[in-house]
């Protein structure tokens, strides 16, 4: 009999494990793969994290706080997680993107510098932007590890007395007045509580809330570059809103390359574990329509390239609530392509929702009763 049980131990499920058993809670992790795998969303070397939000202000609270926990969980850990590079957002003026970031700026009294396109290109010569564009320069961003974020999580929680059983498939869960069953490939396992972390397989697992999540492949390139991308000499990470999509990168910090990918688009998934991993030409043909535009000096061919998947809701924001039919039963779903740099404090706040059925984080513009999600 365990406190709580955590199903998918991946970006959120792993802060989930650490978070309750932080607070004294006996935990069990259930995944289907081992710690570190590349089957899900939370892989591929690095992840931008970054403040001034466009996506929505009521992000930013909880973005300050994550920023707390992931320095704090660097140095449980004896290292940083987190590197300040700095971030580029570069499109039109009155876009998607800088017209977001600047509301959120102002909001919550960010320091955000406006760039224009001639200042662009004497501040960072390795882009090129349309004369007509503008620039937001965020100092407070930059990148996260991981892969290590997850298993720093994993390992800080097994330090604390939680267990992780890997290679282990949910088949359900019933829920009984005393305690709740889950049924695996490993047997039958009982619980008090209960959180779903699942990624890609929220969908399945969840189904009885009919919350019309779509599963997206969403591949990651990496390519070697001139050096005007690297890190250490003041490349900044970089996402362009463009009209025909919005495109992001990492400098490069080694020899793996420098990173860019696609945010929009990205083929369906019908069935997680049937994603392709293989190279999609028109993904890449994409990728390399805006490297060529705007990266003139990142090289080809493609070094490495690796597949995730992003789980999206219908207004792409992240649901974090308890389970309407079960109060016991905390979850989170459909983190629709940005939320790793979130994981640490959607964690925090599931270990509240499955212990004391509540959480004084911000996350109530997050719950599955807000208007337009089902």
């Amino acid at each position: 009999m365990y406190d709580a049980i955590v199903i998918g131990a991946g970006g959120v499920g792993s802060a989930a494990m650490f978070h309750l058993a932080l607070r004294g809670a006996r935990v069990l992790g259930l995944d289907r793969f081992p710690p570190r795998h590349d089957r899900g969303s939370s892989h591929g070397r690095t992840r931008i994290i970054r403040q001034a939000y466009y996506e929505h202000p009521d992000y930013v609270p909880l973005l300050l706080r994550a920023y707390q926990l992931w320095e704090e969980l660097g140095k449980r850990r004896g290292r940083p997680l987190y590197h300040e590079t700095g971030l580029l957002q570069v499109g039109p003026p009155d876009g998607v993107v800088l017209a977001g970031v600047r509301q959120s700026a102002r909001k919550h009294e960010l320091e955000v510098e406006e760039l224009t396109a001639r200042e662009i290109a004497e501040r960072f010569p390795g882009f090129r932007t349309n004369d007509d564009w503008a620039g937001l320069c965020e100092r407070r961003a930059g990148y996260l590890e991981v892969e290590a974020c997850v298993v720093a999580h994993i390992l800080e929680a097994i330090n604390l007395g939680a267990e992780l059983r890997g290679g282990v498939e949910v088949h359900g869960w019933t829920a009984g007045r005393d305690a709740i069953e889950i049924s695996t490939s490993a047997g039958s396992f009982m619980t008090a509580r209960l959180v779903v972390s699942a990624g890609p397989w929220a969908p399945q697992l969840l189904r009885e809330l009919s919350i019309p999540l779509v599963v997206r492949r969403k591949p990651q390139y990496w390519y070697p570059a001139d050096a005007v991308y690297q890190a250490d000499r003041g490349c900044p990470a970089f996402l362009f809103d463009l009209p025909e999509g919005i495109f992001y990168g990492v400098p490069q910090i080694d020899d793996f390359g420098l990173k860019v990918a696609e945010h929009t688009g990205g083929q369906t998934v019908a069935n997680p574990l049937e994603v392709s991993r293989d190279l999609d030409r028109a993904d890449q043909e994409r990728v390399e329509r805006f490297l060529t535009a705007h990266l003139p000096g990142v090289q080809r061919p493609c070094l490495h390239h690796s597949v995730c998947m992003y789980t999206l809701t219908p207004d792409e924001h992240f649901i974090v609530d308890r389970h309407p039919s079960d109060p016991r039963i905390a979850f989170a779903a459909g983190l629709s392509g940005h939320g790793f740099k979130f994981t640490c404090v959607l964690g925090q706040a599931l270990a509240d929702l499955a212990l004391d059925g509540r959480s004084d984080l911000p996350i109530g513009f997050l719950s599955l009763d807000r208007p337009g999600l089902r």
